[in-house]
């Protein structure tokens, strides 16, 4: 089986570490210690070796080691469809993080062209039951996930949006001053919503072929907007009055919003209990990783924060099954390494703790 999985992850004066160097083979990365050791700083420092801001969505000197505030560097060596790449990303005093693949700067749009990258953490939980912002964002990594070029039109569309609101707010009625924008926001905005039902029907497919412990959720995109980018101009042009009333722009993709249901029961998945959310989620990551596999070639590099304390002992052994026959190098954290038992040797395992205000990692097996 092809695989993509890092065998070295180096932190320096990232978050807790001031230093750490992490071995590692294709086989799940099982991390345990108590709170606040540094095990989700782990997770975050991998899932910046994706485009975006990470798990945390934080800023590159929030990252910063304290009190030094010297800057922080994550080095690591990704094997990724029988090429091994080595990978930079670092920040210099708080400023812009940077990124280099194999000795070449780049953009880090590049480096979704790659890597493959999924997380779960415990602040998705509340998915279900949040505003439609959250909601956004996680179908939007999804669909990041099979169309790497979702991050620039993303970008695109969000950067002339704000400067069509900056016009709205300031009350311009000349016409000219919002052609060109609106055709922006038109073509990126119709290749956003394409991208996102995309990922949908890739997600219901990979759902339908498995047999799994979790339950299937039924996805639906709710956004009420053209699907051809001329139609969506033309809306965008109507609009402007209404537009100018509200300060700001009312119709396009960045007013979607996913609706999801668990599907065995036809319940809206915000009317679920908490245990069942939660599995609706594993279910739809589970989903994600699978269709990956498909269409990138191999699983994706999974990075479940705190997961296994939320299902019973059935469902982590069945989660842990599913991770290990999907061949993806999944990092998982927990508290002890009792939550990681069912494993057995199909995992190799990290214990961290903390003292005086750092991290250390030392591997166990």
């Amino acid at each position: 089986m092809v695989s993509l999985h890092l065998s070295q992850l180096t932190l320096s004066h990232f978050r807790s570490h001031k230093r750490a160097v992490i071995d590692c083979d294709a086989r799940p990365v099982a991390i345990y210690g108590p709170n606040g050791a540094g095990k989700t700083n782990i997770l975050e420092a991998v899932s910046l070796l994706s485009p975006g801001r990470g798990l945390r969505r934080s800023s590159a000197e929030d990252m910063t080691r304290r009190p030094e505030a010297l800057g922080w560097k994550i080095t690591g060596i990704l094997h990724s469809l029988h090429q091994v790449h080595e990978l930079e990303i670092w920040s210099e005093s708080g400023a812009a993080r940077q990124t280099r693949i194999d000795g070449k700067t780049a953009p880090q749009t590049a480096l979704g062209r790659i890597a493959r990258v999924l997380w779960l953490i415990p602040a998705m939980d509340r998915l279900w039951i949040e505003g439609a912002e959250g909601r956004r964002r996680f179908l939007d990594r999804m669909t990041l996930s099979f169309l790497p070029d979702h991050a620039e039109h993303s970008l695109s569309y969000e950067k002339a949006m704000r400067e069509r609101n900056r016009l709205l707010k300031d009350m311009v009625r000349e016409p000219s001053w919002y052609a060109a924008l609106e055709a922006r926001m038109a073509e990126a905005g119709t290749a956003i919503h394409a991208g996102r039902l995309r990922a949908l029907e890739a997600i219901a497919e990979a759902q339908s072929k498995a047999e799994t412990a979790f339950p299937a959720a039924s996805l639906e995109l709710i956004c009420d907007m053209p699907s051809a980018a001329s139609e969506l101009r033309e809306t965008l042009a109507d609009n402007r009055q209404r537009d100018l009333a509200a300060g700001r722009t009312l119709i396009g993709p960045h007013r979607a919003d996913l609706y999801g249901v668990y599907e065995t029961k036809g319940v809206p998945a915000k009317d679920c209990s908490t245990g069942e959310q939660k599995a609706l989620l594993v279910s739809l990551i589970l989903a994600n990783a699978r269709a990956l596999a498909q269409d990138f070639g191999a699983p994706p590099l999974l990075l479940l924060d705190e997961v296994a304390a939320h299902l019973d002992t059935d469902r982590q052994a069945a989660l842990y099954d599913e991770i290990c026959a999907l061949g993806a190098q999944a990092w998982m954290t927990g508290t002890g390494p009792e939550m990681f038992a069912a494993l057995g040797d199909r995992a190799q395992r990290l214990e961290v703790t903390e003292s005086d205000g750092t991290s250390h990692v030392e591997r166990v097996s």
